[in-house]
């Protein structure tokens, strides 16, 4: 080992990212008997450092303790830290979120590569450790598996190393420095370098040591890097394994044998007793294999063995490997032969407890989640994840775009500009070899993974020279992959860098030009689908691409799970976000763009995803249902399918069957339906497993398609007359089932009163304004038409009328709103009351030329706090919108009023129910009020909180406690898009038109009255 004595002049140093650090290598797996190995036990030569630190923190060089390192030390007053965790979710340091900028951007002017000396956090961390047994003796390394941003290390007083790269493993040679007592490890980690230029990625910015920590040993004789290649013949049953390793220790006289099993156990095929050298390969053919895929993720086990020369075992080496074959043919990725179609998502690793300290528990739920959402592919945004996630992908099957740790956002792109006059890397010569060290360690690391399709040069950081000697790097090492980088994007110079054409945020139509102009390059969407707060809407325009163009072969959602901080402040718990900590600059609440909560409960975007995403698509029909089996590999064999013909909540018919169907073949299964009786009715068609999988229990749902038959039956009026009170400034109305209804003639409806229960707390009012979302903000929609919150706010009775009939089976009263908006116009409320007790709604509204839009039009109504619960016949069961209804189905649904709250990390509009029929607003599911449609279905939601309550709060612990339930009926609301959040609107065919006259009607009885 080289030493040398520690500088801080390495931290401006890009030339200076390494000392001492050992090579990188195959993160393989490793035991020293098969019966370890066959059992996956843990690795015997392994001891932990994870736990409880000794700690240190000071906000830059000059106020660290210098000498923290030394045997000796005395460190009795050093604070207590977890490994692995991160400095500042532990309450030392700065929190601070931001995307684009640097974070010290307006606070010190610095240029690549120079780091501020007064603003560079410091953690130093001591443990004590005793080495095991196991250990002793041996070759001996320390190996860090994630360190933000730069460290150095000592053992026992002794300088170690130095290493940057936060997020691959850095591992230093111990052997030699260790004693027989007590060892002492002591780092020193830094929150900024050079390496930060190169580190400019939209997340949390953290320091610390944040993944695992451990001691390892090796054999005298060890596979310390180990690279497996699949060579699969054309008829894909056939195929060749070659086996590189480079191995340490040898004395000559050892051999190698390595041979497959498949997952039974069952040997197919072997190499025998070759001897072994430092650098060797094997090869071994084998027959009859299956394929590896997401839909099928078949592993087989390559052991290699290493015996001394009385023939025992000095290691063994468990590989699995999967049999694939990934290839760019004729301008379209294929996998084994077939045209593939990433149904993907963005994925930071994250947690709102631990930040990017995330678990094996965090991990497994993260697959099984996606493996349930149809989500079949994954990018490393934007850096390489911990090990156990590629070996989980391998397992469960999920395609991977292995992103290197590069991102230079803020070095060529000030805010949306496109300035690249000091970016970095670019083309300058001293951060080459930085650069190349980063796809080094990922590739090396990851290079046995048959998860991985494609490697990423990075994100954001523009194109240059250094850039493409990484894309070469790639394609020399390893030709079975392909090469992503979207930067090329804005500098087509370099377009050779990248195998496929990838944009982000490109409009639907913008891709479908791309695709009509006969291109060379596939098309993926790097990123797509801006899933920030109530967002995801228009993403079937992005889908229907598919069966359209063959170059179009989808797309990486951003992103999975939102960035939200679960902690205290001003005596509330809830999710913080940037700017929550005073730290400034900021991007404030621009990272909570998941379909997954911080906090891993799942939003109401995913369920549109699943559906989108879903690779059995089936269509209901007169005579049973069509399929279509966009799968590449999978017959449907291990499905069972369950249909229903339900009127309402009444289930006319049902069944099942199974049916195989070959991948990409669409196929009609007959079964009879039977009869339809009156009423609007639903055929639903659900593929469920057939058996267990590792991700979900037989019976769980992966697919459904669904038909409305639609028939529309007012409740029927008649009955005994009303009786009517005509007053002075009020009329009231009681009906033969109970309801006494009161009307002011200058506020509208005054009581509504059922069975002696009052449900009006205000006057109901026309409605055309919703909490802005995220994607409003972003495209400045409140500001533009702003005039629709105080029109729905400051609207003023103009005229009122109303007529009896001659028998008092009907009295009809007539309100005349002005609105505040220029051009002025009105709005006019009809109220019907009619035997036995129904009262009917009508809105008609008169529009104008020169108004801009709305977001809504519809009904407001404050109802009392003990209405608490929704029962209703339309979309759900989670909130849908005209432009994210898909994923939706028709059917009764029932929950709580305050459990229609999203916790998005800004309150906005949520909790919209499109198609309904009707609604019941009840007390625990008792007595209460139901709104029903009338020549149409209506849109509508039931929250504890006001638009005024979602737009004043800026968390969701800001919202005051809940005093009412507002219920909304809308003929229709504006879409809440999802082409981006920063200036694209909604899609134009869901927008509402303030200049057309708009009338819709609907009713409200009693809750169990007639329908």
């Amino acid at each position: 080992m080289k030493q040398m004595e520690p500088r801080l002049e390495w931290l401006e140093d890009p030339e200076v990212f390494q000392v001492n650090r050992q090579k990188a290598h195959s993160d393989h797996l490793y035991f020293e008997t098969l019966k370890e190995a066959k059992e996956e036990q843990d690795i015997l030569l392994k001891q932990t450092l994870d736990g409880t630190w000794k700690f240190s923190y000071a906000s830059n060089a000059e106020e660290r303790q210098k000498e923290f390192y030394k045997e000796g030390y005395d460190c009795s007053s050093f604070c207590e830290i977890k490994v692995p965790g991160h400095i500042q979710m532990q309450g030392f340091g700065r929190m601070q979120y931001i995307n684009t900028l640097y974070p010290w951007d307006g606070v010190e002017r610095l240029r690549p590569p120079h780091i501020s000396a007064k603003d560079n956090p410091v953690g130093q961390y001591i443990t004590y450790f005793e080495l095991n047994e196991k250990l002793r003796g041996k070759r001996v390394y320390l190996s860090f598996q994630g360190v933000e941003t730069a460290f150095y290390v000592w053992i026992n007083g002794t300088f170690l190393g130095y290493s940057e790269d936060s997020f691959t493993p850095s591992e230093f040679d111990v052997t030699g420095l260790l004693s027989e007592g007590v060892n002492k490890v002591a780092v020193e980690v830094y929150q900024r370098s050079s390496a930060s230029w190169l580190e400019d990625q939209d997340f949390w910015r953290f320091s610390g040591i944040f993944r695992e920590v451990y001691l390892y040993a090796v054999p005298d004789v060890h596979v310390r890097d180990l690279f497996v290649r699949t060579e699969l013949a054309e008829d894909f049953k056939t195929a060749e394994i070659f086996a590189d390793m480079a191995l340490e220790g040898t004395g000559g006289s050892e051999t190698v044998t390595a041979w497959l099993e498949d997952a039974d156990g069952d040997s197919m095929a072997r190499s025998w007793n070759v001897s072994a050298d430092r650098s060797m390969s094997l090869k071994l053919e084998v027959q009859d294999i299956m394929l590896w895929s997401a839909e099928a993720p078949n592993l087989y086990t390559l052991y290699v063995e290493i015996q001394d020369e009385q023939g025992q075992t000095v290691e063994i080496v468990p590989q699995n490997i999967g049999f694939r074959r990934f290839e760019l043919d004729n301008g379209i990725m294929k996998l084994n032969g077939k045209r593939i179609v990433f149904k993907g998502i963005n994925r930071h690793e994250f947690d709102c407890l631990r930040g990017r300290a995330v678990t094996e528990e965090d991990m497994l739920w993260d697959i099984r989640f996606m493996k349930q959402h149809n989500i079949n592919a994954v990018r490393t945004s934007h850096y390489p994840n911990q090990s156990l996630w590629y070996r989980l992908c391998d397992e469960y099957g999920i395609y991977l775009i292995d992103e290197t740790n590069l991102e230079s956002h803020g070095s060529w792109q000030k805010l949306g500009i496109c300035e690249p006059s000091w970016n970095v890397p670019g083309n300058l010569p001293e951060w080459k070899n930085t650069v190349l060290d980063r796809a080094v360690s990922m590739f090396e690391r990851d290079k046995n993974h048959p998860s991985v399709l494609i490697w990423s040069c990075g994100n954001e950081s523009y194109a240059g020279e250094t850039i493409l000697r990484m894309s070469d790097y790639f394609r020399t090492k390893d030709p079975s992959r392909l090469v992503h980088y979207e930067g090329v994007f804005w500098n087509r110079e370099f377009d050779r860098i990248s195998d496929m054409e990838s944009r982000m945020y490109a409009k639907a139509e913008e891709i479908e030009e791309y695709l009509k102009s006969d291109p060379l390059k596939p098309y993926i969407s790097c990123e797509y689908m801006h899933a920030m707060g109530n967002s995801c809407g228009g993403m079937m325009k992005y889908t229907e691409l598919e069966e359209k163009y063959e170059q179009y072969q989808g797309g990486f959602i951003w992103d999975y799970i939102d960035q939200g901080i679960y902690t205290e402040k001003n005596g509330k718990k809830g999710m913080l976000y940037g700017g929550d900590f005073s730290d400034r600059p900021s991007d404030y609440s621009f990272c909570g763009n998941g379909i997954v909560f911080a906090d891993r409960t799942i939003s109401p975007k995913a369920q549109e995803v699943k559906y989108l995403y879903q690779n059995i698509e089936i269509t209901p029909n007169e005579k049973g249902c069509r399929i279509h089996n966009k799968n590449l590999f999978d017959c449907m064999e291990d499905y069972e399918f369950i249909y229903r013909l339900k009127q309402e909540d009444q289930i006319i018919a049902e069944g099942n069957f199974r049916k195989k169907c070959a991948p990409g073949e669409t196929i009609q299964v007959e079964f009879p339906w039977g009869e339809l009786p009156d009423g609007t009715c639903t055929k639903t068609v659900s593929a469920v497993l057939a058996k267990d999988k590792k991700w979900a229990e037989a019976g769980f749902e992966t697919a459904f398609g669904q038909r409305v038959i639609e028939q529309i039956i007012p409740p029927a009026a008649g009955g005994k007359s009303l009786r009517i009170t005509e007053g002075d400034g009020n009329i009231g109305v009681c009906t033969p089932d109970g309801m006494r209804i009161l009307f002011g003639k200058e506020r509208g409806l005054e009581s509504l009163n059922i069975d002696g229960k009052e449900y009006m707390e205000d006057c109901p009012y026309p409605v055309f304004w919703r909490a802005a979302t995220d994607n409003d903000k972003g495209c400045r929609y409140p500001q533009k038409h702003a005039m629709w919150l105080g029109a729905s706010m400051y609207r003023q009775v103009t005229a009122f009328d109303y007529t009896i009939s001659k028998d008092s089976k009907e009295i009809k009263l007539v309100y005349v709103c002005q609105l505040p908006v220029v051009p002025e116009t009105k709005v006019k409320l009809t109220y019907t009351v009619m035997p036995p007790g129904i009262l009917k709604v009508d809105v008609d509204y008169k529009g104008k030329i020169g108004l801009p839009e709305f977001p809504l039009i519809g009904m407001a109504f404050r109802l009392p706090k003990q209405c608490d619960t929704v029962r209703w016949f339309g979309m759900g069961p989670h909130e849908n919108y005209t432009d994210r209804r898909e994923g939706a189905r028709m059917d009764i649904f029932e929950q709580k009023v305050k459990d229609n709250v999203s916790p998005y990390l800004v309150p906005q509009e949520c909790g919209n129910r499109t198609g309904t029929q009707w609604a019941e607003i009840t007390s625990g599911g008792k007595e209460g009020i139901c709104f029903v449609c009338d020549k149409k279905r209506f849109e509508f939601k039931a929250l504890p909180y006001s638009f005024m309550d979602l737009e004043a709060a800026a968390h969701q612990q800001d919202l005051p406690e809940p005093v009412s339930t507002y219920v909304t009926v809308m003929e229709q609301q504006l879409g809440v898009g999802g082409d981006d959040s920063w200036g694209a609107p909604v899609l134009a065919e869901y927008h509402l038109s303030a200049e057309e006259d708009h009338n819709f009607s609907f009713y409200i009885i009693k809750k169990g009255g007639q329908r």
